[in-house]
């Protein structure tokens, strides 16, 4: 079986080198060169023709996010940044994936060992996904970020009665997913709505803004206690599982975000079948789950939870899903009411509530 050649791009030679070696100790992946900014990594993909390249975000000259705007225009190949622990380095590496990066690796602050920042494995995984994703690309690199009309927000807020609820849950390629469904839905949409998307801590609140900026509904990274209101959407922040909390108070029953640090379930915290479990077991109204891109089968089991709750589910379809693991594992449990390519995704939303 062939291997995986990988373009690595850094404009520290210290990195280079760290990553370089990180990832030709896998028989699966040969380092096929390297690029000190993103004009030498234009000039080496089309020398090299790699199958992955993995790419700084912040590089002297030409930056990683104008260099992987022109690889995506001319020559698509699956890119995988490498991002700074840093509030500019998050939100720069959400304009990359909305630009067309397949998935991206938290960077070590000081360049220490990617061993000792746990990263070593994290990064030889994500180029072995990104190089299956190739035949995909099309679909990330083509997607616009949907803007919608401006319009007012129209939630009262603590006045607001909730009765229902929308769970998403996704992963690799998930980001630019979410910015073609959460701006489409309208601000006076009569349901809250809680998303899960596999990421590290530091990089889900910037997702969140972003979102924001672009939707009717309020979008915001969740803090632990707050009201669960309709016309808003919580992300889940990284490194925490999301659950929600019953309360009762002056005749009229409440929920509440919570948010725990308990073992990591699939490997993920957060983890879509914590928020399942936790939304079947909470919850006493209407329920629309929505399983999207991502590899793995996180939300297939809390998918059979939320349908003894009468939830209905919908999947998205193979055609529109960078990676087809979790939506494909969702179709496997033959729970699911509706499988839908990405576009139609908003308005099945819609009518099932």
């Amino acid at each position: 079986m062939a291997r995986i050649r990988v373009l690595v791009v850094d404009d520290s030679a210290f990195m280079r080198k760290l990553i370089a070696d990180r990832l030709s100790s896998d028989p699966g992946i040969e380092v096929a060169g390297t690029a000190s900014n993103g004009r030498e990594a234009l000039e080496r993909i089309e020398e090299l023709k790699p199958d992955v390249v993995t790419m700084d975000v912040t590089m002297p000259g030409m930056d990683g996010l104008t260099a992987l705007k022109t690889i995506m225009q001319t020559r698509p190949v699956p890119v995988v940044m490498l991002s700074n622990l840093t509030s500019e380095g998050a939100d720069a590496t959400m304009k990359a994936l909305e630009l067309g990066a397949v998935d991206f690796v938290a960077k070590p602050s000081a360049q220490i060992s990617l061993d000792i920042a746990g990263s070593s494995h994290d990064i030889v995984n994500k180029v072995k996904i990104a190089a299956g994703t190739r035949g995909s690309l099309k679909k990330i690199s083509l997607r616009k970020a949907y803007v919608p009309e401006p319009s007012p927000r129209t939630v009262s807020g603590l006045e607001a009665s909730l009765n229902k609820l929308v769970l998403i849950g996704t992963s690799t390629g998930g980001p630019k997913a979410l910015h073609q469904v959460i701006p489409k839905l309208p601000g006076h949409i009569n349901a809250a709505i809680l998303i899960v998307q596999h990421m590290p801590a530091g990089f889900t609140r910037s997702l969140a803004e972003r979102l924001d900026q672009v939707s009717a509904v309020r979008v915001k990274e969740a803090e632990p206690g707050e009201k669960i209101l309709p016309g808003c959407a919580y992300v889940a922040p990284g490194d925490y599982h999301l659950k929600v909390a019953a309360a009762a108070q002056w005749g009229r029953r409440d929920l509440l975000v919570k948010l725990d640090q308990s073992p990591p379930l699939h490997g993920c915290r957060p983890a879509f079948d914590v928020l399942l479990a936790s939304a079947a077991e909470q919850f006493w109204a209407h329920m629309v789950c929505v399983i999207m891109t991502g590899m793995g089968h996180d939300g297939a089991a809390g998918l059979l939870q939320v349908r003894a709750k009468k939830a209905r589910t919908i999947a998205e379809h193979q055609s529109s899903c960078v990676v087809y693991g979790m939506p494909k594992a969702a179709v496997e449990t033959g729970q699911v009411d509706f499988v839908v390519p990405l576009p139609e995704i908003p308005g099945t939303i819609m009518k099932l509530l």
